[in-house]
C-alpha cells in the first residue's frame, strides 16, 4: 500500500490539501465510494496543483450499474453534476463531475483495480520522480502547468521523453528505470 492510497496524509499537507481533506470527509465522498476502493489521484496529492486543478478520485467497479447508481444517488444533487460513459484505452469507463463548495470533483471508475489504472499509475510514477528530482523540478512542472500543459506532458517535456503519447512515454520511463 502506497502512502497516497489513504487521504489521511492530506490532514497535515499544504492549505489546498487540508481543504481537500475537509471536503472529502465532511461530505463523506470517500465513505460513499468505499465499495469501489477510491483513491485520490492527480495533482493535489503531489502538490503540483494549480488554481484550476480538481479532485480526481479513481475507483474500481465490478458492477458498472451499481457504480453508476451509487455515484448518482450520492452526488447527483451537487452543482454541475454530469455522468457519462466512455471507452478509454479500450476499457469501459464511467466519469462523474460535480462541484462541492468551490472544488471541482471528478470520479473516474473502471473495471480495473485502481492500482492498474493509468491515473493511479501516473500519480505513483510522478510521485517517485518528484522525490528524486526535488523542488526545482516540481516548480518547473507547476510553471508548465500554468502555461497550459497537462501534467503528464509536462513531466515528459522536462524528462526529455520524445513520444506522440506522453502518457505512454511516462509509463515506459518508469519501467525502463526499473530494469
Amino acid at each position: 500500500m502506497h502512502k497516497l492510497d489513504n487521504i489521511n496524509y492530506l490532514k497535515s499537507g499544504n492549505t489546498v490539501q487540508q481543504k481537500a481533506y475537509r471536503i472529502l470527509t465532511t461530505y463523506s465522498v470517500m465513505h460513499y465510494l468505499q465499495n469501489f476502493t477510491p483513491v485520490l489521484a492527480g495533482t493535489i496529492p503531489l502538490e503540483i496543483n494549480i488554481d484550476s486543478s480538481d479532485l480526481d478520485i479513481v475507483c474500481y467497479w465490478q458492477d458498472k450499474e451499481l457504480f453508476i447508481n451509487t455515484v448518482s444517488h450520492y452526488f447527483s444533487l451537487y452543482k454541475n453534476f454530469n455522468l457519462r460513459e466512455a471507452d478509454i484505452n479500450g476499457h469501459a469507463s464511467v466519469i462523474a463531475n460535480f462541484v462541492i463548495e468551490d472544488f471541482e470533483i471528478e470520479i473516474f471508475g473502471q473495471n480495473i483495480p485502481v492500482t492498474g489504472q493509468y491515473g493511479y499509475r501516473h500519480m505513483i510514477i510522478e510521485y517517485d520522480i518528484l522525490q528524486q528530482k526535488g523542488s526545482d523540478f516540481k516548480n518547473s512542472i507547476i510553471k508548465l502547468k500554468k502555461q497550459g500543459y497537462k501534467t503528464e506532458p509536462a513531466f515528459a517535456h522536462l524528462l526529455g521523453l520524445k513520444s506522440d503519447n506522453p502518457y505512454e512515454a511516462l509509463l515506459r520511463y518508469e519501467s525502463d528505470k526499473k530494469q
